[in-house]
C-alpha cells in the first residue's frame, strides 16, 4: 500500500513540476511565466518531498528534514514571486494584458 502512495505522490509531483517547467519555457511574457515556477512547480517538489519524507520515516527513523523544506519552500516562494513582480513592476516591462484605464472606476466586487 504503502509503494502505491508513494508512486503516486511520485508522480503527481513529476507531473506538476514538468508543467511549471513547461509553462516557464512556453509562456510569452514575464508575468505569465511568473505563474509556472511559483505554482506548479512548488506543488510538485512538495509532492516529491512528502514523498521522500514518508518513505524514510518508514524504512528509518522518522525525518523531518523534507517536511522543514516544504515548509521553506512554501514561504519563500510566494515571497520571490512577489518581489519578482514587484520589480518588474518597477522596471516598467510590457505585459500581453492591457493596462488598466486611471479614468475608469474600480467594479464593484458583486
Amino acid at each position: 500500500m504503502l509503494d502505491l502512495v508513494l508512486s503516486f505522490l511520485i508522480l503527481t509531483g513529476a507531473a506538476f513540476t514538468f508543467v511549471g517547467s513547461l509553462g516557464l519555457a512556453r509562456l510569452r511574457d514575464f508575468y505569465t511565466r511568473l505563474h509556472g515556477p511559483t505554482k506548479a512547480t512548488t506543488l510538485g517538489v512538495g509532492c516529491l518531498l512528502i514523498a521522500s519524507s514518508l518513505h524514510f520515516s518508514v524504512t528509518a527513523e522518522l525525518s523531518l528534514h523534507e517536511v522543514l523544506v516544504t515548509l521553506f519552500l512554501f514561504m519563500t516562494a510566494p515571497v520571490s514571486a512577489h518581489l519578482l513582480a514587484k520589480a518588474a513592476l518597477h522596471l516598467r516591462l510590457r505585459s500581453l494584458a492591457p493596462p488598466p484605464d486611471p479614468e475608469r472606476p474600480p467594479r464593484d466586487p458583486e
